[in-house]
């Protein structure tokens, strides 16, 4: 008996993951869209275009969804099943209506909770103990659909969102597997979402990295955590230089200083608007990554302080 043709939309490590999961299963996949790379991204995801390649699938790449002949070429398909897996544009509603047993889109949180782009990041940045994946039918509206299945992931004190990225991914392919014969079988109708536990979160640029040190201690670990590499990471200016905070630690007790004045130079601490942190992995732009340590001896003096927005640089201050 053959089985439905499935078109998968796919891209990062959750969207390869999943279409391997689908290809050791043996499903009828008879098209993976996906992405090339930007150059202007750190991409440390393994290539969905790459292991369609290697299944002998041509991937079919940066397709615009909204385009008539694009449309006709995926009808042509006959798909019986969808799956987007971490694909990055909203796939138009005639499109989903295509797959006869159903579209369904894998997303990186608990839904309804954290729908919307950066849910992983969001969370560690907002300091949750967990998060998830989350199987769900497709809708017009992104993260809407019926829930099919989900699985919980912890979020650890000092895990990063790459750490807990990868955690997701574990759980996608284990809710894939559980769910694949009834969606193949038309039987995984779902359960609707509570919409009045929905929260929703908006896509992060670069600059939303900005440390505000009037904010906690805690506040600005999770802030690093949430965008250490292989994100754009937080940062924070000393004089007219850009500075890359990769890694710290924060530290319990009252602030001992104004928010951002460097209260210690060994180890390298500054304080918050509650409690302080110490600063373990920095690079100013545009030179190498070094410890806090280093960088307070060729940069810095107690007393000194970082700043939400560039400085003229000042002679007087080590290093400037």
């Amino acid at each position: 008996m053959t089985r439905p043709s499935t078109v998968v939309f796919a891209y990062s490590e959750v969207g390869y993951r999943c279409l391997e999961t689908l290809l050791d299963r043996g499903v009828n996949v008879t098209a993976v869209i996906t992405y090339t790379d930007s150059p202007s991204e750190e991409i440390w995801f393994r290539s969905v275009a790459d292991l369609a390649r290697s299944r002998g699938i041509e991937p079919w790449l940066n397709l615009d969804l909204s385009d008539k002949e694009t449309f006709k070429a995926i009808k042509a398909l006959k798909p019986k099943v969808m799956f987007s897996f971490y694909y990055r544009d909203l796939i138009p509603d005639k499109v989903l209506k295509l797959a006869k047993l159903g579209a369904f889109n894998m997303h990186g949180s608990l839904l309804p909770r954290y729908r919307g782009r950066a849910c992983i990041n969001w969370a560690v940045l907002n300091g949750e103990t967990e998060t998830g994946a989350t199987l769900h039918r497709m809708t017009e509206k992104a993260d809407r659909g019926n829930i099919v299945d989900q699985e919980v992931v912890s979020i650890g004190q000092s895990d990063t969102a790459k750490d807990v990225f990868l955690k997701v991914a574990d759980a996608a392919t284990e809710i894939l597997n559980r769910s694949l014969d009834s969606i193949e079988s038309g039987e995984a109708k779902g359960v609707p979402q509570d919409d009045s536990l929905a929260t929703t979160f908006g896509g992060r640029k670069p600059e939303d990295g900005l440390i505000r040190w009037d904010q906690s201690s805690k506040r600005i670990y999770d802030l690093i955590r949430a965008v250490t590499r292989p994100y754009p990471g937080a940062f924070s200016f000393f004089g007219d230089k850009k500075v890359y905070f990769w890694w710290g630690t924060p530290l319990e007790g009252a602030s001992l200083g104004q928010p951002g004045s460097v209260i210690s130079l060994d180890p390298l601490v500054v304080s918050t608007g509650k409690g302080n942190l110490k600063v373990d992995k920095v690079q100013v732009h545009g030179e190498e990554e070094i410890d806090g340590i280093s960088f307070a001896k060729s940069y810095l003096r107690l007393g000194a302080t970082f700043t939400t927005e560039p400085k003229p640089a000042c002679p007087a201050s080590k290093g400037i």
